[in-house]
């Protein structure tokens, strides 16, 4: 896998979160500096604060995490 600071990629070539699905303030953190974010529906919002990866519409869940569909496509 290769480690790319927030991220992972993974086997598949995904970019993976490598803050798994309980690391509410850095997912926080990451969105709120991303130019790709779009809240998901609602439906599918996990985190209490609207603006986190864990409740973007790019975000796709893993076993152990996320991928995001967008995260160093740039």
């Amino acid at each position: 896998m290769e480690n790319t600071g927030f991220w992972i990629k993974n086997e598949a070539g995904q970019v993976q979160f490598k803050g798994g699905k309980n690391d509410w303030s850095e997912a926080a953190e990451i969105a709120g500096s991303c130019p790709h974010f779009l809240e998901d529906y609602e439906g599918e919002i996990v985190a209490e604060e609207a603006r986190s990866c864990y409740n973007c519409r790019f975000r796709r869940w893993t076993a152990a995490s996320f991928v995001c569909l967008k995260a160093l496509k740039e």
